[in-house]
């Protein structure tokens, strides 16, 4: 389990196919300072064990489910990542639940900048619009962060939710660097899922389920 709060932005230095997935490896000595075979990190979202590692880098697996959930499928040498260790029983839970299992990939549609921070507007496929609520929690590349406005139900011209990002996080993480078009992996909160997935159980009056 993660929580949201990048600790590096990493570096991806090797891309190589393997079966119908790929390996990674990323230069990372920051997650990688206590990081041993087997151990969880998350790669912009998206929760990776570490087959490899040496004393600033580590190496790991993408199933091809993966890289059909994600934009990693795209990744390249070169590419900046967001990192995160897993989160330990008895550290702090400074952002929200986050599982790295991410649900799909968003675009930024709107970038507009304030004063001291940045409202980023995001598109979002229509199956997970009933899971973003406003002044909710969503994992951006698997950075922690509340919902700030959603897009109307039922939305006419696509769905979409926006958020606010203040200095720290524009620097700490590659959100900093999102334009409009570039694409965002998203996790929403599990919560809703678990909602979702109950309601889908529920009988209804004519006694099928809903």
């Amino acid at each position: 389990m993660f929580t949201g709060i990048i600790e590096e932005i990493g570096v991806v230095t090797a891309v190589e196919p393997s079966g119908d997935g790929a390996r990674l490896t990323v230069r990372a000595p920051v997650v990688v300072s206590d990081a041993a075979h087997g151990d969880s990190i998350a790669v912009s979202g998206v929760c990776l064990t570490v087959v490899d590692q040496g004393g600033d880098w580590f190496t790991a697996d993408v199933m091809r489910q993966t890289l059909d959930m994600s934009w990693l499928a795209g990744i390249a040498p070169g590419t900046a990542v967001n990192l995160e260790r897993a989160t330990p029983a008895h550290g702090r839970l400074g952002g929200h639940i986050v599982q790295g299992h991410v649900d799909g990939t968003g675009a930024v549609l709107e970038v507009r900048p304030g004063e001291q921070w940045r409202v980023v507007r995001i598109g979002m496929p229509a199956q997970l619009a009933p899971l973003v609520v406003d002044k909710g929690s969503i994992a951006v590349d698997g950075v922690s962060l509340t919902v700030s406005a959603v897009s109307p139900a039922p939305a006419e011209d696509g769905h979409w939710f926006e958020v606010s990002l203040i200095p720290e996080t524009l620097a700490a993480t590659t959100l900093g660097a999102r334009a409009a078009g570039d694409p965002v992996n998203l996790e929403t909160d599990i919560l809703a899922r678990h909602v979702r997935r109950l309601l889908a159980f529920t009988p209804t009056p004519e006694g099928g389920s809903r």
